[in-house]
């Protein structure tokens, strides 16, 4: 891939991978490099300048003639938006845009637009909000034209409060004045990404969000249950948990005020029952898993799996409470698939490893991807055992992948959750197909979502036992399969209905009350290729 080297004026200069046709405005809108902007790319604020100081990109064109005088032209000035490199090409970033949290979603991860609202007359805009426990992604969309005007991704503030959702559940049930901090820390952040699109993609902010008809929400039944202030103690009550659970807020509001939407219909899509998010049915939606005879599994991998087996008439929902590991939590140098993540890593020259980072910035730690990745090339060198213990002891500190970074460095403790999280998300599949009658073989389709998904080595998840040894062209791997879900939702005039048709045609099944699901969970306690069913 072509790279984009972005100096600035400290000397300093980051390399950064593209896909060929972006633009430079494109490119840097998904990293902390984002250039100034106000119009969503057309070239019509001229806020995003740079300076093309070498490579090859296409002559400046109308709306830079008309925003650039000639002495900056000939100075190598151009508006980064419409600047689109031919190939490697170096820029200086002079005047960036002051620092956020929030990124531009990468546009391979998200889907074609599912349709359009042309019967809207009046507040035609619309947002889809796929609320995670570690990140929150947001898209707005022109719903009367069936157009996407932008995305955005970013940390979920809540994070601050823990990885593990049962510990916001129960500060949140346990002190009421820390409820209403956690969903307004949900609430704050969904708006900033709205006004963040706002300000740099269309221009105007207030007159914009008063044209906003409609907000939907999915995510796991925690998540929305924090966000709403409503269904927390329910979900604290293990009886409940294979029941729907009402998670609405009682009074929409105080939202509408706080976010400046008087006209926005504000829905959080149902969850399926108390441990099947709506997140989970916006998958099934997005991919359109039941649309065949044929049976088909998805996993939503997280810091709770979620699974859902289509055996050509009924869905069999599950979760598997696997620990964080799989979003890089709980990892000594783990983090979330972030800029300078290790998400690949590969056998190099010597006994030596290669480690890609996201962005290609310099390492800082492992998402759940280059964990996995990293203990298969472990594995398949004889570094680990399939027990998950080291060969020979790596000390205190683990053992470095590179020997001159110690954010490298990985310990038994992590090997150990890796394995456990996998035990858990391999035994819990097993036993949905069990269930059914069903085995490995029987699957036509296995769809791997959310961000640890897209990045998965297909061969060295099946080496470890994570995915089982399918042919690839029955694997897929979706990103923001979630957000595609609800972006089909705002975008159809019955589109909350899907949920409740995903419920309708759903068994949710609690893998503690089945037989037979510690012995599979001990099974899977190794690394290995998946095991057959018994």
């Amino acid at each position: 891939m072509p790279i984009l080297h972005v100096c600035h004026l400290d000397g300093s200069e980051h390399r950064l991978e593209f896909e060929t046709g972006l633009s430079v405005r494109e490119v840097l809108d998904g990293t902390p490099y984002r250039v100034r902007a106000a119009c969503g790319g057309t070239g019509a604020c001229g806020a995003c300048q740079v300076r093309w100081l070498a490579g090859e990109a296409n002559p400046p064109g109308l709306a830079e003639y008309q925003k650039l005088t000639p002495e900056e032209r000939a100075a190598g000035e151009r508006l980064a938006c419409q600047l689109r490199p031919r190939g490697d090409v170096r820029i200086l970033l002079d005047h960036p845009a002051p620092p956020s949290r929030w990124r531009s979603i990468d546009p391979a991860d998200l889907r074609p637009a599912p349709g359009a609202r042309p019967e809207l007359s009046q507040h035609v805009y619309g947002v889809a909000v796929d609320l995670g426990t570690i990140h929150i992604r947001v898209a707005l969309w022109d719903r009367k034209r069936g157009r996407r005007i932008a995305s955005r991704r970013g940390p979920n503030p809540q994070m601050s409060f823990g990885a593990d959702v049962l510990n916001r559940l129960e500060a949140a049930r346990d002190r009421p004045g820390r409820a209403e901090e956690l969903a307004r820390l949900a609430r704050t952040a969904i708006i900033q990404a709205v006004r963040d699109i706002l300000k740099r993609d269309v221009g105007e902010v207030t007159p914009m969000l008063a044209e906003i008809g409609q907000v939907v929400v999915v995510g796991n039944t925690a998540m929305l249950a924090l966000l709403g202030g409503r269904g927390i103690a329910e979900l604290l009550a293990p009886e409940h948990w294979q029941s729907r659970i009402e998670v609405r807020p009682r009074e929409p509001e105080p939202w509408h005020r706080d976010w400046f939407m008087p006209n926005a219909e504000i829905i959080l899509a149902p969850p399926v029952a108390g441990f099947i998010g709506s997140d989970l049915a916006a998958d099934l939606i997005a991919c359109a898993l039941t649309d065949e005879p044929a049976p088909a599994m998805l996993i939503d991998v997280g810091t709770n799996s979620e699974i859902a087996l289509w055996d050509g008439e009924r869905l069999r929902l599950t979760s598997a409470p696997g620990g964080p590991a799989f979003e890089g939590v709980g990892i000594r140098h783990g983090m979330p698939a972030e800029d300078g993540a290790i998400h690949r890593v590969h056998a190099g020259p010597d006994g030596g490893f290669r480690l890609d980072t996201l962005a290609g910035e310099a390492a800082r730690g492992y998402c759940g991807s280059g964990l996995a990745d990293a203990i298969a090339v472990l594995l398949a060198a004889g570094r680990i055992k399939p027990s998950g213990r080291f060969a020979s002891s790596p000390g205190p500190d683990g053992l470095r992948l590179d020997p001159d970074n110690p954010r490298t460095a990985l310990t038994a403790a992590d090997v150990d959750a890796f394995l456990r999280a996998k035990a858990s998300l391999s035994a819990a599949m097993a036993t949905l197909l069990a269930e059914a009658g069903l085995d490995w073989s029987d699957l036509a389709r296995l769809v791997v979502c959310g961000a640890f998904g897209r990045q998965l080595d297909l061969d060295h998840a099946r080496a470890t036992g994570l995915l089982p040894a399918l042919d690839p062209a029955r694997i897929e791997l979706l990103a923001d399969a979630s957000l595609a879900g609800c972006e089909r939702a705002l975008l159809s005039a019955d589109g909350i209905e899907y949920f409740d048709r995903i419920a309708s045609k759903s068994d949710t099944i609690n893998l503690s009350w089945i037989e037979g699901f510690e012995d599979r969970y001990i099974d899977h306690l190794r690394l290995r290729p998946v095991p057959p069913l018994r």
